[in-house]
């Protein structure tokens, strides 16, 4: 099942079930994942090509979450959580830490790479195996420890 069919029968749940929030949140994945689609002239996305959009949505919600604590909004931070929470539904398996860890170490022995120049060189290798499985600040991070 694509990810778009499985948006739509989430979608017909939470209306049956008057899920506004969740209703919501579905129906800005389906408008982003169709500009997405529209954007690149396909008529349906990959399944790569909807986890760049997907990633690309988590994003903004940690990114409006850190904005919105700093600025103590917390009727703003706790909508961005709940949404935050339904998107992540559809996001593949998060890679725990030690198993980025490894990814990065073999990403480093396969490039040669051995200061911090090579950053580029093993971020290349690296990102599409983690590619919406892992935080990529978290993996840059990561990479930049193990090169210094």
């Amino acid at each position: 099942m694509s990810l778009l069919e499985r948006l739509n029968e989430d979608m017909k749940q939470a209306m049956k079930n008057k899920e506004k929030e969740k209703l919501s949140v579905i129906r800005m994945l389906k408008a982003a994942l169709q500009n997405e689609a529209i954007k690149l002239g396909h008529q349906s996305l990959s399944e790569e090509e909807e986890l760049t959009v997907l990633s690309r949505e988590v994003k903004q919600r940690k990114d409006s979450l850190h904005e919105f604590q700093k600025a103590n909004r917390n009727d703003l931070a706790d909508k961005v959580q709940n949404e935050l929470a339904f998107v992540d539904i559809y996001m593949p398996e998060q890679l725990t830490d030690e198993e980025v860890e490894a990814l990065v170490k073999e990403a480093i022995s396969m490039s040669g790479a051995s200061s911090k120049v090579d950053m580029g060189k093993v971020m290349g290798i690296l990102m599409p195996k983690v590619k919406g499985k892992a935080d990529g600040a978290l993996v840059s991070k990561l990479v930049q420890r193990h090169l210094s």
